[in-house]
């Protein structure tokens, strides 16, 4: 069954007798986390998911979300702050993220990712034993699964146990509006090909990106044109569709998630975190090619523009027991996506590089900066050697819908919308406006703490708007 494209339509002509006062599209990290805190709120709301269960571009993730100042940081004896956390967040994207969203999220995400433990269970732990790039202290959080699925999981039982509706298979095709651009209600069309709509007060737009479109990443993403799309097939560009019909303004559409570490041809996602604490990305030259530690999201471009796309991740037994730590590695392991080496001329074996190009490449794997990439180095590598085959991959784009701080979507004069909302995937970032303006965790920062800002906004905009 294909769905309608998305369309907004005249609210003149709305019929619907079912009403709700806010409708959340989209059942993932953003829009869960905005039906929780709604819930806190004693706001009542509806969300609607296009898929049988809700999953979105966050179960596709690795799950981890950094927030400074949080109970568990705190637990664990980590000093940090929202200082600290925007300064990151900008000194990643040099400058060009949006500074009133960097305030916001950064200021909200510790309360946020508090307000899930405390009153829906999440069980944070921070992962303290190594640092993302571009982070100045340990404020990843995660649930014991480390993984993306796992806390997706974790979030939906909250929402069952807190009563928040959420009808899944239900594809938003259409929004009312009327002259002033106010969302009277929505249509989502059902496994059937019916079309069912629901009258509301106010819209969370918590739905997508756009890197499912092919169309629209050939024309804003083309370094990605050709590039493994690894992320969900629902960030069709719906949010952006609604908003150009509603005047809505947008803003960092060059900005991107993308990732360097994709094994093939196994198609699974291989923590950076290999990389972060000594690991090598050698092409089939034998050769290193960027600094590893400036991160993950660049480094999908430095992959692809190595001879066939590809490049080797490798590593020693030492960081081969790091790895086993994390739930993902195991599982793309059991795939066969590490392939052994007893020493280097094997190795070489296995790339298809020169054995004397890929020896003086690890002879310059040595305590200290190594001066043709600029990346400082805490030991060498030890024989035997292992290896996994990536690719860059596109996971999830950082543009879209722009709002201000309080998620209110924006016209073109910089005016908000009445009632329409947009966080996580459907609005802008704070990645600035290319790939390499990516923070790890930039993603969840802003579904989470986005959809905690909205549910806030939303309460407020119903009661300004009560008779």
């Amino acid at each position: 069954m294909t769905a309608p494209l998305p369309q907004v339509r005249h609210a003149a002509d709305l019929q619907a007798e079912d009403h709700t006062p806010v409708v959340i599209v989209g059942a993932g990290a953003c829009g869960l986390t905005a039906a929780l805190a709604l819930h806190r709120l004693g706001v009542d709301c509806v969300v609607l998911e296009r898929d049988a269960f809700a999953a979105g571009s966050t179960a596709l993730s690795s799950g981890f979300i950094p927030a400074p100042g949080t109970q568990t940081q705190k637990a664990q004896g980590i000093t940090d702050s929202v200082a600290a956390f925007a300064a990151d967040i900008q000194a990643k994207a040099h400058g060009q993220a949006a500074p009133h969203l960097v305030q916001a999220y950064a200021q909200h995400i510790g309360p946020a990712m508090d307000a899930l433990a405390h009153h829906h269970g999440l069980p944070w732990q921070v992962l303290d034993n190594f640092l993302y790039p571009g982070h100045s202290a340990h404020r990843m959080h995660a649930v014991p699964e480390k993984t993306g699925a796992g806390l997706m999981s974790r979030l939906q039982a909250a929402a069952d146990a807190a009563g928040v509706v959420v009808l899944t298979q239900a594809q938003v095709t259409e929004l009312w509006a009327d002259d002033a651009q106010r969302i009277h209600g929505v249509g989502f069309v059902r496994p059937d090909g019916q079309t069912e709509r629901i009258r509301c007060d106010v819209v969370l737009l918590a739905c997508n990106g756009f890197g499912g479109a092919a169309d629209k990443v050939k024309i804003l993403l083309p370094e990605m044109a050709e590039a493994t799309y690894a992320g969900h097939v629902g960030n069709d560009g719906s949010a952006i569709a609604w908003g150009q019909q509603l005047g809505a303004r947008l803003a960092d559409l060059g900005a991107y998630q993308g990732h360097g570490s994709w094994a093939v041809p196994q198609g699974a996602l291989i923590s950076w975190a290999l990389m972060m604490e000594g690991g090598v990305q050698i092409n089939a030259q034998g050769q290193r090619f960027h600094d590893e530690t400036q991160g993950y999201s660049e480094a999908a471009v430095h992959v692809l523009a190595q001879p066939g796309g590809v490049a080797w991740n490798v590593f020693d037994d030492a960081l081969l027991a790091f790895a086993q730590d994390f739930p993902d590695f195991v599982a793309a392991q059991s795939a066969g996506a590490v392939q052994h080496a007893v020493d280097a001329v094997a190795l070489a074996r296995l790339i298809g590089c020169p054995p004397e190009a890929l020896q003086t490449t690890l002879n310059a794997v040595q305590p200290g900066t190594d001066p043709a990439t600029g990346r400082t180095f805490q030991r060498a590598l030890h024989a035997p050697f292992h290896a996994i085959k990536v690719t860059g991959a596109l996971f999830h784009t950082q543009g879209g819908l722009d709002i201000d701080a309080q998620t209110r979507v924006l016209r073109q004069d910089g005016t908000p919308l009445p009632n329409v909302l947009a966080a996580g995937g459907a609005a802008r970032g704070v990645s600035g406006q290319a790939v390499w303006g990516y923070l790890s965790g930039n993603g969840l920062l802003s579904a989470i703490a986005g959809g905690h800002i909205a549910a806030h906004t939303a309460q407020q905009l119903l009661k300004d708007s009560a008779p």
